[in-house]
């Protein structure tokens, strides 16, 4: 663990481990929005969900060198810098938004919205690939069958891992033909005759960049002049823990009052926003949770779930929800955002050490008062 300040890169490289901007929805405006021309280590980071202006001058005050915000203050294309932007740029501040990015990764803010309702099991509502599977290729060799053994264990640095499970093949056996050409000395049989062998189609998942070391390795211990083998390139898996908003199957069904509790428990919230179905409101329980960080309307409608949970939707959505039997409860929008920051806190001092000095932002604040 690093006990000095980091370079920008070293940050950029730690939050896209985080969150990879790929997971980032297409429309939204993620990354690095603010590079000095000329980087300061990062010594200070302030994170925050909204850029406003009373998070600007705690960054100043507190001669932060980065800021992280979730949501993007630069979304639309601008005229004129001036204020808040202005302020920053002339004291060489970064500044990086992970936003949609940061929501469908796992561990990111709709798992931890989640994790206020209770055990269950969580899904992504629509999935995405991972970026750190690496292997984006199928290595299919054929080899004698006498020669496999040799060949697995040839091949067993270089390919055969998925997940944490290491040596991973397939193997089934069939018949090889072919027929050498004039000048070919076959291992097996005579040139210029149809041959046959039994042979095994070997298969390891593989990464695309280790491919020539591959060759190389299988060339070392097959015995045909001209080994046989392929390559696949892999479509990427979607992964039921990488996407946007969460499907929560609680293991133990709950009554609506008592998810209520939990949601508010959890954002450390004295209200949030209720409409409740017929059934539940005559004491039906709930099993079937979709939520949603922020604005959920777009990624939970349509949804088939109990409830729905998020920050905000649009009135017309609510009312067309209730009618299909699926509750809601709202948080207005950065309730159900805000709480991850320390996690994100945490994410990052493990990463970086104790070098780089993180702080929640005291200013940033929900916008909307119950009065």
């Amino acid at each position: 663990m690093a006990d000095m300040a980091a370079t920008l890169n070293t940050v950029l490289d730690v939050l896209d481990r985080i969150a990879p901007l790929s997971y980032a929805a297409a429309w939204d405006n993620v990354g690095l929005l603010l590079a000095p021309a000329r980087p300061r280590r990062i010594e200070r980071m302030l994170l925050t969900i909204d850029l406003a202006a009373p998070v600007v001058d705690e960054a100043i005050a507190a001669r932060a060198s980065m800021i992280v915000a979730y949501h993007p203050p630069i979304f639309e294309p601008i005229k004129r810098v001036h204020g808040r932007l202005a302020a920053l740029i002339e004291r060489r501040v970064a500044v990086y938004s992970p936003h949609t990015a940061l929501d469908a990764a796992s561990g990111g803010v709709n798992d931890w919205l989640a994790e206020g309702l209770g055990p269950g099991d969580v899904g992504a509502m629509e999935s995405l690939p991972a970026t750190d599977d690496l292997n984006d290729c199928k290595l299919v060799a054929f080899v004698p069958a006498d020669h496999v053994d040799r060949m697995r264990e040839q091949l067993k640095g270089l390919a055969g891992w998925i997940g944490d499970y290491r040596e991973c093949s397939f193997g089934v056996t069939g018949t090889g033909t072919f027929r050498g050409g004039p000048g070919t000395h076959p291992v097996v049989g005579q040139a210029n005759r149809l041959e046959r062998v039994d042979e095994v189609r070997l298969e390891m998942s593989c990464e695309g960049a280790a491919l020539p070391r591959i060759e190389a390795a299988i060339r070392e211990v097959h015995p045909y002049e001209e080994p046989a083998w392929d390559v696949y390139r892999l479509a990427a898996k979607p992964t039921t823990h990488i996407g946007y908003g969460r499907s929560v199957a609680l293991k133990r069904p709950a009554r609506l009052a008592t998810i209520v509790q939990r949601v508010k428990r959890h954002l450390k919230l004295s209200h949030v926003r209720v409409a409740a179905a017929k059934g539940h409101r005559r004491g039906g329980t709930i099993r079937n949770i979709a939520l949603c960080a922020g604005a959920g309307g777009s990624v939970l409608g349509g949804a088939s779930a109990d409830v729905y949970l998020t920050g905000e939707m649009r009135h017309h959505d609510v009312l067309a929800a209730v009618e299909a039997g699926t509750s809601v409860i709202l948080c207005d929008h950065t309730n159900t955002e805000r709480g991850y920051l320390p996690v994100l806190k945490k994410k990052l001092a493990a990463e970086l050490g104790r070098g780089v000095r993180i702080d929640v932002s005291k200013r940033d604040a929900e916008p909307l008062r119950v009065v």
